[in-house]
């Protein structure tokens, strides 16, 4: 088996993530579910929400990609399959990807609908009520795959989230196998509780024919999953049957299971959250650029940890501080 070339090659939603300062009376008033995700199923209707937005900030984003853009900026070389449409949002995403140094490939879809967009209110709390419009990220086919970035990477990481579309639920299965005949790991994130509701039985499924390495859940995804209340029995059934089980607990930290030892890290330290958009995502960045460098579980998880709390103290889910020297601060320490 030939040396890796990528840290890590995702495969997820192409969206362009807009943020927005919003009140609590604002979400009530919209019929918005405080702190949730929830789907908008028209390009009208997600043009509406937007106009109502105030000032914001525009980013190409989606779970996969901020897992990616958080590798990258940890020093990770990194590759991001997803699909945009030929439209303004498309170049947007395209050129905010590639300028964080992650090779994009994938080839535009002409016509509609148009690129995916996450309309992100966040209230003073620092919690984030998504509104997205999958748009042309739901419409990823096989062929648009770039096989040989995938064989090429350590580990392959796929969203839960890209998996209730037929057409990039195949593209994902191929993708798996492409990875797997070379040798690599695939890690699987659950994404969402409503992600398991409808496509529990495949993810389970994923887990008992031996094709995942690394799966990412926090505690309330973990419970849905494994179908019980008990998170230590939800832990143990999920842990023997995929290699490595990371779980996040929020200020409770994480935890994470293999070869049937638990290593937990607590939270970092926050002086305020003021934005939980991308927490899981970051987490899973350190963890994964960890683990690309054969660091320690252990060690693994503290850098999730870091990156975790470097996102929640700030609006977005991009970094605003180099993250490598961030992680030489407090490693040090």
């Amino acid at each position: 088996m030939s040396a890796p070339t990528y840290d890590v090659v995702a495969i997820g939603n192409a969206i362009v993530d807009v943020l927005s300062q919003s009140t609590d009376a604002f979400i009530v008033e919209a019929g918005m579910n405080k702190g949730s995700m929830a789907l908008v199923f028209s390009p009208e209707e997600a043009d509406a929400l937007y106009a109502k937005m105030g000032p914001g900030i525009e980013a190409s984003g989606g779970s996969a990609a901020n897992t990616v853009a958080g590798v990258a900026a940890l020093g990770g070389k990194c590759g991001f399959i997803g699909q945009v449409a030929d439209d303004e949002l498309g170049q947007i995403f395209a050129h905010d990807i590639r300028s964080v140094g992650i090779d994009f490939t994938t080839a535009t879809r002409e016509g509609e609908p148009t690129t995916a967009r996450c309309l992100i209110f966040v209230t003073p709390d620092g919690q984030r009520t998504m509104n997205t419009f999958l748009g042309a990220s739901q419409f990823l086919p096989e062929t648009a795959l770039d096989r040989e970035m995938i064989a090429s990477a350590a580990i392959l990481y796929l969203e839960g989230y890209l998996w209730d579309p037929e057409e990039p639920r195949a593209a994902m299965r191929a993708a798996i196998e492409i990875a797997r005949k070379a040798g690599r790991k695939v890690a699987f994130t659950l994404s969402d509780t409503f992600c398991i509701g409808r496509h529990g039985g495949d993810f389970r499924d994923l887990m008992a024919k031996d094709l995942l390495d690394i799966m990412f859940a926090n505690e309330a995804e973990l419970l849905a999953l494994m179908e019980t209340d008990d998170f230590d029995a939800a832990v143990a059934a999920a842990a023997a049957q995929v290699p490595m089980l990371v779980v996040t607990r929020g200020e409770h930290g994480a935890i994470a299971v293999s070869g049937g030892q638990t290593v937990s890290v607590g939270a970092e330290p926050v002086t305020r959250v003021v934005d939980t958009t991308g927490a899981g995502d970051l987490f899973a960045a350190g963890f994964l650029h960890g683990q690309a460098q054969d660091l320690s579980v252990a060690e693994s998880l503290r850098l999730g940890a870091i990156c975790a709390a470097e996102i929640i103290s700030h609006y977005g889910a991009r970094a605003q501080v180099d993250l490598k020297a961030l992680m030489a601060e407090k490693l040090a320490k």
